[in-house]
């Protein structure tokens, strides 16, 4: 990893990625109390020089008059400063209250700087309400252009375009505004040239729609493709990733994932959806000064963002917030947990009110359940759960294998060809099925469909004696030979999604997972439920069944077995627990289902954190190398920080800067040599006493301003980190006082100290490094990449891996 130079004209980045992730775990700056001057005015600590030697005339110059920009801010690859961004944002909000005294304005302006987050939250959801409301409209649109137009308006879907037809209720997909492809151009519907027309149209519009999605993320925004969520953790754990959450990003991955949703690949919109309001939440946070300079506060804002995206995803505000608690956040104060709240409840609202399914629900597949279930349904749902644990583990391992290889051969250079070949896979074994021609999500809508009496769908196909009715409720009743080839072909759109699903998540384009994991478990629960329905209703006298299940009752409801399939898989993938029970709840609106939904959830993850203990998305982390600690994995090992420290036995020493008898020169050869984001400062090399800590950012720049527009400063000057700087001789140059900068309270650690408690310290206080000292003497430095490795190398993993890729 070689230093490219140093460029006294201007600053300029220019270390490679894996220099920037050493970069990442190398610096801190912690809180300088009066020495960090507040936000407001431009995120201060910057240099001050008190004009030359004992005797200089040069005047004196306060930076904080004219703040540098870039000082105090961070480098792309980088991780944030938790304490220091705190303690910034304490300092700016207390000159805020301490003004707000001093006139009317001042206290005008407090009081918009408390409202301005409530303001902010606001507009999120509003945006990411409507974003959500256009791509559900579009996406279904686009979905039902594969299979024929409406000649009422090209750009009707399939169910809009029937709304206005005088067609009965069981013919209402049959109406004569809606024209297939093969009745647009062959003049009509019947036949086996017919058949192969729509086929091939079916398939050609698949290609189309993938091509342009993966030629837009390739040519426009590379971070639109994938889920995101993994990403977001880690941004929302401290991560800097610049663009990620960029207006670019936010129009391609809009556009895209419509695109990708429309082509008919085994996957889904709702994870996207996060990343898609993370994105709206970055945007919108430069109109707000506290959060446009403060990376910490703008997590925050980031966290109730993914709550709101979740909540127009699954129409659950609730299950949002707790998803953003549960998987995402890193940091998630109470005052978040309001605003998150607010920022869902807004955004689920604005998708109601533009009712994109023209059902009054937020989502495709809402149902109610109205039966009750019994104690001994346990069992079977319990079943799903240990069905959804082995798909789940199973799921995780060849995908993160089928990545690996993606990025490991010559397969991941050709991404454009990859999608082309899934989109054609896809469609040619999708088309003859029906239960995969449609979209996942009304595939999931049939599964978790309770049947009525006007239902046709081949799920629907009973036996019917309308003598046994009892009210509303259809008693269980025999299947007729439509529901048994209707079993068959759900058992191989079974097959289908569980093995096309590997290769489609993590393809460059926008692919969520929550869709066809609830898929592959809802056509496993619907098997199960028709399975036990049949056996209840053949073999009522057992005893399994009697006393709650008698002949004539309506006891057994296949679309809660499909729910709860689905809530199973869902949960061996994300191992989501809480966020996702409440999640199907409010799909489902029925309380009286939770226990069900729990069973299956717990099962699911116990199950499947006992073959692999990473999530889908922990396991995304690890792969691509992102510097992300997690907070729930406990370090059990007796290491201690000396073994981790850096340096080690037989390294070069380590570099730091004397805090008043280095030259600018001695700096910049340091700067130039050595790719660190920051430098110890001691007293003497002799000594090695700590004196503080200086970032390697805010030392380039304040030299670079010296250099430029103060006199006197050369190569020869004396830098000086104290505030008295000792006497030189009168013909010396002018000293350069650069005490401002320089952070007097690191982070520090004794090398005696356990590394399971060094750990829980950069867990909780979002540490970048820390210093390791012995009866005061700096030792050495351990970082956030440090205690990575180490951690990877406790679990016989290869340290290396921990580089951002």
């Amino acid at each position: 990893m070689d230093q490219k130079g140093y460029r006294r004209e201007s600053f300029q980045s220019s270390t490679s990625d894996e220099d920037m992730l050493e970069i990442a775990g190398a610096s801190v700056d912690l809180p300088m109390a009066d020495d960090d001057p507040p936000l407001d005015r431009e995120m201060g600590g910057f240099s001050s020089y008190n004009g030359g030697g004992i005797n200089g005339k040069t005047t004196m110059m306060d930076f904080l008059e004219e703040p540098l920009p870039g000082v105090g801010t961070y480098e792309d690859f980088n991780t944030i400063d938790w304490v220091r961004e705190k303690s910034r944002d304490r300092d700016r909000h207390r000159e805020i209250t301490n003004r707000s005294k001093e006139s009317t304005w001042a206290l005008l302006h407090s009081v918009s700087d408390a409202f301005s987050g409530w303001l902010l939250m606001l507009l999120i959801g509003l945006m990411a309400g409507s974003l959500a409301g256009l791509i559900d409209i579009s996406a279904h649109w686009m979905t039902d252009l594969k299979e024929g137009v409406c000649l009422a308006g090209f750009w009707f879907n399939h169910e809009h375009c029937c709304w206005k037809s005088n067609t009965t209720f069981t013919d209402r997909d049959k109406c004569p505004e809606w024209k297939s492809w093969s009745q647009l151009i062959l003049g009509h519907g019947e036949g086996a040239f017919a058949y192969i027309l729509n086929y091939f149209m079916y398939v050609v519009w698949a290609l189309m729609f993938s091509l342009l999605a993966v030629l837009l993320v390739k040519g426009f925004a590379p971070y639109a493709c994938g889920s995101g969520i993994p990403e977001i953790k880690t941004i929302l754990s401290g991560f800097i990733i610049r663009g990620y959450l960029g207006k670019w990003t936010l129009v391609i991955k809009t556009i895209t994932l419509v695109l990708a949703v429309s082509s008919g690949l085994s996957l889904g919109k709702e994870g996207p959806l996060v990343h898609v309001a993370c994105c709206c939440g970055n945007i919108l946070c430069h109109l707000f000064t506290k959060y446009r300079k403060n990376e910490a506060k703008r997590r925050e804002v980031l966290s109730a963002a993914a709550a709101a995206g979740v909540s127009v995803a699954f129409g659950a505000p609730i299950g949002g917030v707790l998803f953003s608690l549960e998987e995402v956040s890193y940091y998630f104060p109470l005052k978040t947990l309001w605003r998150s709240f607010f920022a869902a409840l807004v955004a689920a609202f604005t998708l109601r009110s533009i009712n994109p399914f023209g059902n009054s629900r937020l989502v495709l597949f809402y149902v109610e359940f109205h039966m009750p279930w019994h104690l001994l349904e346990l069992v079977p749902f319990i079943l799903l759960g240990i069905f959804g644990g082995l798909w789940g583990a199973l799921f995780i391992r060849s995908n993160i294998a089928w990545c690996r290889r993606r990025k490991t051969t010559r397969l991941g250079k050709y991404p454009v060809l990859e999608v082309l070949v899934v989109t054609a896979i896809t469609a040619i074994l999708a088309f003859p099925n029906e239960f995969t021609r449609m979209s996942t999500s009304e595939l999931i809508s049939e599964l978790f469909n309770d049947c009525g009496i006007l239902d046709s769908s081949k799920l629907c196909e009973y036996v019917n004696d309308f003598n046994s009715t009892k009210g509303d409720d259809l008693p269980d009743r025999a299947a007729a030979p439509g529901l048994y080839t209707a079993m068959w072909q759900l058992a191989l759109a079974l097959c289908l999604k569980v093995f096309i699903t590997i290769f489609t998540f993590g393809m460059k384009v926008p692919s969520g997972l929550f869709i066809p994991s609830m898929a592959v478990g809802a056509i496993t629960g619907r098997l199960l439920g028709v399975l036990v329905e049949q056996l209840a209703f053949y073999h009522h006298d057992w005893a399994i069944f009697s006393g709650w299940c008698d002949q004539g009752a309506d006891c057994i409801t296949p679309g809660l077995y499909a729910m709860v399939g689905a809530a199973a898989c869902l949960g061996g993938v994300t191992r989501m627990t809480v966020s996702l029970v409440v999640i199907m709840f409010e799909l489902t609106g029925g309380l009286e289902y939770i226990v069900p939904l729990m069973a299956a959830a717990m099962t699911s993850k116990w199950v499947a954190d006992a073959i692999g203990r990473e999530g889908i998305y922990d396991a995304h982390i690890r792969l691509n190398g992102y510097p992300f600690l997690e907070a729930k994995e406990e370090f059990s090992h007796k290491t201690r920080a000396m073994d981790v420290m850096r340096p080690r036995k037989n390294d070069p020493p380590l570099t730091v800067i004397t805090q008043d008898s280095m030259t600018v020169e001695d700096v910049e050869t340091i700067v130039t040599k050595t790719t660190y984001s920051g430098y110890p400062v001691v007293v003497s090399r002799a000594s090695q006493r700590l004196v503080g800590f200086v970032l390697r950012r805010d030392l380039i720049i304040s030299i670079e301003n010296a250099r430029k527009k103060q006199d006197g400063i050369v190569s020869t000057s004396v830098i000086c980190f104290t505030d008295y700087c000792p006497p030189l001789p009168p013909s010396s140059p002018s000293v350069l006082k650069l005490r401002s900068i320089l952070d007097l309270s690191p982070f520090t650690v004794t090398d005696e100290m356990p590394m399971e408690i060094v750990v829980d310290i950069f867990r909780k206080l979002g540490l970048r490094q820390c210093l390791v000292t012995h009866n005061g003497k700096l030792l050495g430095i351990i970082t956030k990449k440090d205690v990575l490795k180490h951690i990877a190398q406790m679990a016989n993993q290869d340290p290396d891996s921990i580089l951002f890729n």
